[in-house]
């Protein structure tokens, strides 16, 4: 394998349609979940502190999970050159079902574990379940990019984007 070292956002290239290797799609995984986590934390924090409902926080976390995931790989193709326009088609391609997988699941399981969604910032109940949920949401992600990737999906559409 060969890395691209010419762009903020290094990643293997990936030929062909062939089969991706797992620790390629961990580093894709891994991509979504600093984003999905951003956006998650930063959205069951504001959330939880302005004292809304488990609705609107799971929304506004859902919401900026989908927004910081787009835009640390916006900033990746970007740096790469390639313009606005086709940036968005490509964050949008790359992300969107890796982004969906890992929100369900780590929605999910806070939503399953018991009094998780009515824990307080000051909870340790709080952090754990949320970390514990991306760290749930990442195993189960992962295979789902592994599986985009060597069909020339998902993140294979970043790594074409580079070149």
């Amino acid at each position: 394998m060969r890395h691209d070292t010419g762009t903020a956002h290094t990643h293997p290239t990936h030929p062909g349609h062939g089969g991706a290797g797992w620790s390629v799609a961990a580093r894709a995984t891994l991509h979504c979940l600093t984003g999905c986590a951003i956006g998650e934390v930063l959205g069951m924090v504001i959330g939880t502190a302005l004292g809304w409902g488990n609705a609107p926080t799971v929304i506004l976390a859902i919401i900026l999970a989908f927004f910081f995931g787009y835009a640390l790989t916006l900033r990746g193709v970007l740096s790469a050159g390639v313009g606005f326009k086709a940036a968005v088609r490509v964050a949008l391609a790359a992300d969107t079902l890796s982004i969906a997988v890992m929100e369900l699941i780590d929605n999910g399981v806070i939503a399953l574990w018991p009094d998780a969604m009515d824990a307080e910032l000051k909870d340790l109940l709080f952090w754990a379940a949320l970390a514990i949920s991306l760290a749930v949401a990442f195993v189960v992600t992962t295979p789902v990019n592994k599986w985009m990737i060597g069909r020339g999906k998902g993140h294979a559409v970043v790594h074409q984007s580079h070149h």
